[in-house]
């Protein structure tokens, strides 16, 4: 009699704790949730497939010389940074990306009415000075100093390899090119910029003779 009553009291305890544990085991964890949210979106990667290594972009920077350093600070896919140093004070930042992952960073180049050897340039913001190369590879100088001006920003793009990374494969066809009666001129002033002392003001080569010591009177853009 006392078996069948304990017996009588145990079994709703068990059925009880069997519900618990299968509802436990059954419901979904925020985790779960996370992932079933965001599952189908589809959304694009950062960088992509086709992008140029990081590391390839090295070899076209500016060398280190005459009391600066041109010190290695970044590198990933399709990018490059460096930084230039004086006295161990950064002066500014260089950088190579590879626009194909992010096409609204060359699309600003599109109106440019200035180019800095050859190639279209702009202002990005107030201390940004870049100008692309075919199209795809955005070639850019950051100053991070007050002394480090538009002419130095000017002058030190000057002084990346350029035509080295034109060469580079996949590249398309300069904005705004340069017909071949032209191009004989433009070679000529990209080796001379290569002789050029850094701070000395440069204007962008250009059909009509600039006035000494001017400045390519870019157009501002959107930093990016």
């Amino acid at each position: 009699m006392n078996l069948t009553r304990w017996l009588r009291r145990l079994v709703p305890i068990v059925l009880s704790l069997t519900l618990l544990v299968t509802a436990c085991s059954s419901a979904p964890s925020k985790y779960d949730q996370v992932q079933k949210d965001t599952t189908g979106f589809k959304a694009p990667a950062a960088v992509a497939k086709e992008a140029e290594q990081g590391s390839t972009f090295n070899k076209f920077f500016p060398k280190q010389g005459l009391g600066y350093e041109v010190v290695p600070s970044q590198e990933k896919k399709g990018f490059a940074e460096y930084k230039l140093k004086q006295d161990g004070v950064t002066l500014a930042m260089f950088s190579i990306n590879d626009t194909i992952s992010l096409p609204a960073a060359a699309a600003k180049y599109q109106d440019a009415t200035e180019t800095i050897a050859g190639y279209p340039a702009v202002n990005q913001g107030t201390t940004a000075t870049g100008l692309l190369v075919n199209n795809r590879y955005q070639v850019k100088v950051l100053s991070r100093d007050q002394s480090f001006t538009q002419a130095d920003r000017v002058a030190w793009l000057q002084k990346f390899d350029l035509e080295g990374l034109a060469e580079l494969e996949g590249f398309e066809e300069p904005v705004g090119a340069e017909t071949d009666a032209q191009s004989g001129a433009i070679k000529a002033k990209k080796a001379a910029a290569k002789d050029v002392e850094p701070g000395t003001k440069l204007p962008p080569p250009q059909t009509a003779p600039a006035e000494p010591g001017s400045i390519p009177e870019l157009v501002p853009q959107p930093a990016s």
